[in-house]
């Protein structure tokens, strides 16, 4: 555990059951972690699947101020998705959540368990939109500007949900 609290970023979304009504609850969930704070979050967006198969997405990002270190939030993290029935039985398989790690901070790491920043979080547009509607201005560590990142997908239709 870290003294300090870091601010990370983390991708919600979810194709299976009532993917709104799951983010909402991960959300108010992540709010409640010990040592977090949910400092704000995005609204809610629909897409299609990317690289995966089944029903349209919902996603959304939230922004933590945390004082848990990478992995072991990454481990909080998959606890959640477990606790709302994720099951993993092939790659990009349909999901009733997925929580996905952005950023941690400024930190960059490569692990077997976690790289950071995330390693695709540039090629998607469902995670740059409600990334940037939180963190206007947001620089990712290696990449560059979100805001010039995202201008670059165009072949990912997003909407911003009521």
């Amino acid at each position: 555990m870290q003294t300090a609290p870091v601010r990370a970023y983390v991708a919600l979304g979810a194709n299976l059951g009532d993917p709104g009504m799951t983010l909402r609850a991960a959300l108010a969930e992540l709010g409640r972690l010990p040592h977090t704070t949910l400092a704000a979050h995005s609204s809610l967006y629909a897409t299609a699947p990317v690289d995966a198969d089944g029903p349209e997405y919902r996603n959304a990002v939230a922004a933590i101020d945390t004082t848990f270190e990478p992995l072991s939030l990454l481990h909080i993290l998959q606890s959640l998705e477990n606790a709302h029935g994720r099951e993993r039985p092939y790659e990009h398989a349909p999901r009733t959540l997925d929580l996905d790690l952005l950023l941690h901070g400024d930190t960059e790491l490569q692990s077997r368990e976690l790289i950071l920043p995330h390693p695709r979080m540039h090629l998607r547009a469902f995670v740059l939109m409600p990334l940037l509607e939180i963190a206007p201005e947001l620089t990712i560590p290696r990449l560059g500007p979100a805001r010039a990142l995202l201008e670059k997908i165009t072949d990912q239709p997003i909407r911003k949900l009521p």
